[in-house]
């Protein structure tokens, strides 16, 4: 069975090795664990992006960047693909981790969950766990780690602590934006898990989701991130389950009773409380579905571009 940890470790080792060339920074902590700073105290950028991205999907997708425009405004956009969609994102992508150790807080993701098994209920749906003697994780936060946090990670992740190595990018930064965007196939993956739909049964996905622009504030960012594919992401799915004309009308976010506004205006409406707001909302704009048994193609959903500008600051 393919190892997530293993393929992105290689993605990790060429991060680290030329550092530099990816304005991110290489450290080693005393007790062995090694961590790539793409954003923290450094200006990281679209190559690290990149690499952040794909490290979070296990080396099971791949990245590409082209500029496009919503309005007429030109605008970056992230294209993902990959072959292995139900590994891929809830086997390793899916933010599905919260590292919280002593003082220091993280959103954890990437193949390190599939050690972990976090959670145990995903990889018993989908089928997948990984064995492997490294452990790969991506956090989002804007401070690193210390030598604590990574032995507890090992700990979790029943390896070595000098075997443990972890990919860091705060919300509010280039890199930030581009890895959250890059999650545009991730949530339409997502969404038919929850609705009870396998997974397993995707052969294929790509999507593209708008890179938005760097907010100061990380909740703000935090909002921009999530529009970026909530109003304005677009997927393209493979599979052989003609079941799924069942799950098409509850699968895009324009389905969920909080659409309508930037996210940031509904997380501040809810009193900056994630379980007052509805989850339906995480969800793809707009999703085409090529269903291969029947050898049909549905097409649910919608963009949003004035939502998509107002949440960006260009509307």
């Amino acid at each position: 069975m393919l190892s997530v940890n293993e393929l992105a470790l290689e993605i990790f080792e060429n991060l680290a090795e030329f550092a530099e060339e990816f304005n991110a920074a290489y450290h080693e902590l005393g007790n062995g664990a090694r961590i790539v700073d793409c954003g923290v105290s450094t200006r990281g950028g679209y190559a690290a992006g990149r690499a952040f991205t794909e490290i979070c999907m296990g080396g099971l997708g791949e990245v590409d960047f082209t500029m496009g425009e919503i309005r007429g405004v030109p605008m970056p956009f992230i294209e993902v693909n990959t072959d292995f969609p139900s590994i891929a994102c809830l086997g390793a992508q899916k933010a599905g981790w919260t590292v919280k150790v002593g003082n220091y807080f993280a959103m954890g993701s990437g193949p390190a969950r599939a050690l972990s098994l976090k959670p145990k209920h995903t990889y018993e749906v989908i089928g997948y766990e990984d064995d492997f003697d490294s452990a790969v994780i991506a956090l989002e936060s804007d401070h690193l780690p210390n030598g604590e946090v990574m032995e507890k990670i090992a700990s979790e992740c029943h390896v070595d602590v000098g075997n443990v190595c972890a990919v860091v990018a705060p919300t509010a930064s280039l890199v930030g934006s581009i890895q959250v965007s890059g999650r545009c196939v991730e949530t339409a993956i997502y969404k038919l898990n929850e609705l009870g739909f396998d997974t397993t049964k995707i052969s294929a996905a790509i999507g593209t989701a708008p890179v938005p622009p760097v907010k100061k504030d990380a909740t703000k960012a935090m909002g921009t991130t999530n529009d970026a594919t909530i109003y304005h992401g677009r997927i393209m799915l493979t599979m052989r389950a003609p079941e799924i004309r069942d799950y098409l009308d509850r699968i895009p976010s324009n389905k969920s009773k909080g659409y309508g506004k930037p996210f940031y205006e509904i997380f501040k409406e809810a009193n900056f409380d994630f379980y007052q707001i509805d989850t339906s909302l995480f969800s793809p704009a707009e999703v085409v579905i090529n269903e291969l048994d029947e050898g049909v193609v549905y097409h649910v959903g919608a963009v949003n571009p004035e939502v998509t500008l107002k949440s960006f600051g260009l509307l």
